[in-house]
């Protein structure tokens, strides 16, 4: 199915490309996620039309993500799971647990925007994580798991 794209979609393309993708790809998830809509050339013309504004919202969007990059720089977070005495966590420390404690840190994050490639934490231990906060802004932070008594 031929698409345009309405913002930059990572390894697909940037705004306004039109490019090649699986049906069920662009009708399960571009499509209903707004992020792309139907190479018509009803839409090619509406797009053509509506270039400069989308431009200027995913620049809008791209200057808040580079703020919150830095205020998120080099910032720590500490979360406290039961531990067994040789530090091996009873369970794991995830995305989800990472994104409540920089929100709780005044830091608001999302789940999704914590990017975990090794896989959830099962131990005892500091740990950098990086953040992707826009395609173009991933920050790295600290994240420190203790042992709770």
């Amino acid at each position: 199915m031929q698409i345009i794209l309405l913002e930059k979609v990572a390894n697909l393309g940037n705004l306004g490309d039109v490019v090649k993708v699986k049906d069920g790809f662009a009708r399960n998830f571009l499509i209903p996620q707004g992020k792309a809509k139907r190479a018509t050339e009803s839409n090619l013309k509406e797009f053509e039309a509506r270039r400069a504004d989308l431009e200027k919202a995913q620049a809008e969007i791209l200057v808040g993500a580079q703020a919150r990059a830095e205020k998120l720089q080099g910032a720590s977070v500490t979360i406290a799971q039961k531990a067994g005495v040789d530090g091996r966590l009873f369970g794991s420390v995830g995305n989800s647990d990472i994104a409540e404690a920089f929100t709780a840190a005044g830091h608001p994050v999302k789940k999704f925007e914590v990017r975990l490639p090794n896989g959830a934490f099962k131990a005892i231990g500091e740990y950098t994580v990086d953040l992707a906060l826009h395609h173009d802004v991933v920050v790295e932070a600290t994240v420190v798991v203790v042992g709770e008594q």
